[in-house]
């Protein structure tokens, strides 16, 4: 009964009362259901749609049903086809997969249904007109072009068609009246390319080298308005420098302290345990010496940023003259990397702009891939430490998954196959 049950939904069927046999359960017969014959001038629903039995394939069981033209030849219009909006999606559906043409001029029902039928034919290939879907069921205005500033319904339901009909890659031509203003350019934001860095790779290391050049690129140019207020000299120590380097640079820098016996505030040399100093004593003062602007510091600069050092390096290098239309204010420079595209801060490198120590050429490409890998290390001092950990935990769990897993199977295997008796009391 619950297999007859299912075939209650199936088109042109429907379930009669047997006759009374004696037995538990009444049994019903499948008969199916009379079609009328179309009129003069109508043209019939399934009119060159042949119907054999599904025997010939093994999996499903012998039933009549409908084969649909998957060749495509013949166009069908569905002003006229009875039954629900369903069973018509599901004919559209078959018709367009084979490359057949059909007609919504007069298409009666909801929008909902409508959207359904144009996702299924765009999504075989079919060509489909929609503007001349009508209000009202019966109503229709044939037109050549498509138009979906009247179609009913909410704007939601237009947003599917025009999603459907994209996707399913048809050839139409969608006049969107459907509201809202332009979007101008100032909107618009260009993301920075995807650069293969040596370190981004899951077992791939830093290159401790550009890291070294990467901090002598920060303390040559950026350290003039930028500040790095959370790493400190003896983070170098084993990554870039020696520990007598860390101490020799750190000395160069001047570190107020104090108070003293007397109370007052002095001046020493700097310590490893020092923090890089900043060039501002305060925000003000760094906006006041930049036009307003706030350099940001840089000790989180690549995890804080969209893109990482793929935005960084972009923004380095990617300064430009302003497209036509475009006008900057006094102090602003074009950077179609930045949001907004129009940054304060003036092109900071360019070829020549510093001699590396170790003696690599200093074009402005690998300067600026040299400081985005340094401030990578900054942004995630522990990144050679999380990769190696990770690598010696996979090692391992090969180990030991494998091992408990049979300890698992042992111990447990005497309760699982043990077998339960009840012997009832004599």
């Amino acid at each position: 009964m619950a297999a007859l049950r299912g075939l209650r939904g199936v088109p042109g069927l429907r379930l009669l009362p047997g006759p009374a046999r004696p037995g538990p359960a009444p049994r019903a017969l499948l008969r199916p259901r009379a079609r009328p014959e179309p009129g003069p001038g109508a043209l019939s629903p399934f009119p060159v749609i042949p119907s054999f039995p599904l025997s010939v394939f093994p999996i499903i069981p012998p039933f009549p049903f409908p084969v649909f033209p998957v060749i495509g030849i013949f166009p069908v219009s569905l002003s006229s086809l009875p039954g629900r909006s369903r069973s018509r999606g599901a004919l559209v559906a078959a018709l367009v997969a084979g490359g057949g043409s059909v007609s919504l001029s007069s298409f009666p029902g909801r929008s909902r249904s409508r959207g359904a039928l144009v996702a299924a034919l765009v999504a075989g290939g079919g060509s489909v007109s929609l503007s001349c879907v009508p209000v009202s069921p019966g109503v229709a205005d044939p037109c050549p072009q498509v138009s979906l500033s009247s179609l009913p319904g909410r704007s939601r339901s237009r947003g599917a068609l025009v999603a459907a009909l994209v996707a399913g890659g048809g050839s139409l031509a969608l006049a969107l009246s459907l509201g809202g203003g332009p979007v101008s350019a100032g909107e618009l934001e260009l993301h920075p390319p995807s650069l293969p860095w040596s370190h981004g790779g899951h077992l791939a290391s830093l290159d401790h080298a550009s890291v070294r050049r990467g901090f002598q690129v920060y303390r040559q140019v950026c350290s003039a308005c930028h500040s790095m207020e959370f790493v400190a000299f003896r983070n170098l120590i084993g990554v870039s420098h020696t520990e007598a380097e860390a101490k020799a640079l750190a000395q160069e820098v001047e570190v107020q302290d104090g108070p003293n016996e007397s109370g007052e505030m002095f001046l020493r040399p700097g310590k490893i345990s020092d923090y890089f100093p900043k060039p501002y004593p305060n925000p003000e003062a760094a906006r006041a010496a930049n036009n307003g602007a706030l350099p940001p510091d840089l000790s989180y600069i690549v995890n804080a940023r969209h893109g990482g050092e793929d935005y960084v390096f972009a923004l380095l290098t990617g300064y430009c003259d302003a497209p036509a239309g475009v006008s900057l204010r006094e102090g602003l420079h074009y950077n179609p990397y930045f949001p907004g595209q129009a940054i304060g801060m003036a092109p900071p490198i360019y070829d020549e702009v510093l001699e590396y120590d170790d003696g690599t050429p200093a074009t402005m490409s690998q300067i600026a891939k040299d400081v985005c890998t340094f401030l990578r290390w900054a942004a995630e001092p522990e990144h050679d430490h999380r990769k190696k950990m990770g690598l010696k935990v996979l090692l391992l769990s090969g180990l030991l998954v494998p091992l408990l897993y049979y300890m698992k199977r042992h111990k447990w295997s005497v309760l699982k196959s043990r077998k339960l008796l009840y012997r009832p009391p004599k």
